[in-house]
């Protein structure tokens, strides 16, 4: 309000007549708005208009009725409304009614604070919801949450900021040896033997494999490319771009998938450039379940000696693991993976480290022939010329 004799520069209290006072504003939305309480003082009440004021000076001001918005509201209507991949979308739409609208739905989106968060995460974990589960609700009622601050200026402050809820100790996946998964191949079904194969040496996803088609691959060229794959929704199958524009690349496979994936061509596609490479039964399209059942995973993959939750997603570990045993750089890694992010290539090159103990092994049997305990340590070993560098490195 404007500046008058007797009157505050913003606006306003009021003695009531039960003794109380009463504090009333002029938002900047040009609406009048009254304290959700009344004061003892009426420097109290002065005080509580201050603090508002200082609020829209920096912007930080929300109308207080706008997080009376439930979460059972606009939680789903965030994710109607987002630019989201089909799968993405349904898996969005199970972790909210599944794990988040069950417990904090009826509340307003300004009533959720951190101890809220805390007492849900507790309980969804006491209840047996798994932690990789309990992360990815986390994180998702985080993102609705910063759109409802920054976009929609419902709420002020993201109440989902605890350190580590965001995150899951991931134990190291399974990787299946180059013996394993021609072993592997070998107990399925004849038509998915190149499947197995294929899968462990491209380094490709199960939804790419699935969706790839003869025009796709170059078998002269020994190349791959990689322009969409097939993702498995509630009611339906559909093909879709992969799931970053580092999905969408070419691949070089080895020779030896090559040959497997040439017979496999020969005999189980048509000949069309658009026909699909890895089918079921009678051509159909691929299903991760169908295929399990068709193939008895589970038993298959302990008959050949790996480990129980053995997947078929971990063969991809083995490609992506002797591509990072060549030398690959991250980069080169991030390509051949389809990611954008390094963190999954930075995970296989830890995964050298089994390389790094031979060359340590090999290091600790030339120490231990050149040492002789009677020996000048200065002087040149006798068998210097035969070492396997040739002696150049060691000059350089």
């Amino acid at each position: 309000m404007a500046s008058q004799k007797g009157r505050r520069r913003f606006g306003n209290v009021r003695k009531l007549p039960s003794g109380r006072w009463q504090a009333r504003y002029v938002g900047p939305d040009g609406l009048e708005r009254k304290a959700p309480q009344t004061f003892d003082k009426e420097s109290q009440a002065v005080q509580w208009l201050t603090l508002v004021e200082s609020e829209i000076i920096k912007r930080e001001w929300v109308p207080p009725e706008a997080g009376e918005i439930l979460l059972s509201e606009y939680g789903p209507r965030w994710i109607a409304e987002r630019k989201l991949e089909p799968r993405t979308r349904e898996g969005y739409e199970d972790l909210f009614r599944l794990h988040i609208g069950p417990h904090l739905g009826r509340l307003p989106l300004g009533a959720i604070k951190p101890q809220t968060i805390r007492t849900w995460r507790k309980h969804l974990l006491d209840g047996g919801t798994s932690e990789p589960q309990a992360v990815k609700s986390y994180s998702l009622l985080r993102a609705i949450l910063n759109t409802a601050i920054k976009e929609d200026g419902i709420i002020r402050e993201n109440p989902c900021r605890i350190k580590g809820y965001d995150r899951y100790h991931t134990p190291e996946r399974p990787v299946a040896k180059v013996p394993q998964v021609y072993a592997l191949a070998e107990v399925m079904p004849e038509r998915y033997r190149a499947l197995v194969i294929f899968a462990a040496f491209s380094s490709l996803r199960w939804g790419e494999l699935a969706a790839l088609r003869r025009c796709d691959v170059d078998l002269d060229e020994a190349v791959v490319r990689v322009p969409r794959k097939l993702a498995a929704l509630r009611k339906r199958l559909e093909f879709g771009a992969p799931k970053s524009e580092a999905g969408k690349r070419q691949v070089a496979v080895p020779r030896a998938a090559v040959d497997v994936l040439r017979g496999h061509l020969d005999r189980y596609v048509a000949t069309g450039d658009n026909a699909i490479v890895f089918t079921g039964e009678r051509a159909a399209l691929l299903r991760s379940g169908n295929f399990s059942r068709a193939v008895k995973w589970k038993t298959s993959v302990r008959r050949v000696g790996l480990p129980d939750g053995f997947t078929f997603h971990d063969l991809r570990h083995t490609g992506n693991h002797l591509a990072s045993t060549t030398g690959a750089s991250t980069r080169e890694l991030m390509h051949r993976m389809g990611h954008s992010s390094m963190r999954a290539a930075l995970i296989y090159q830890h995964a050298t480290r089994d390389r790094d103990k031979e060359i340590a092994t090999g290091m600790d049997d030339r120490i231990m022939r050149h040492k002789r305990p009677d020996s000048d340590p200065t002087a040149p070993a006798d068998d210097d010329q035969g070492d396997d560098t040739g002696g150049v490195l060691a000059r350089r």
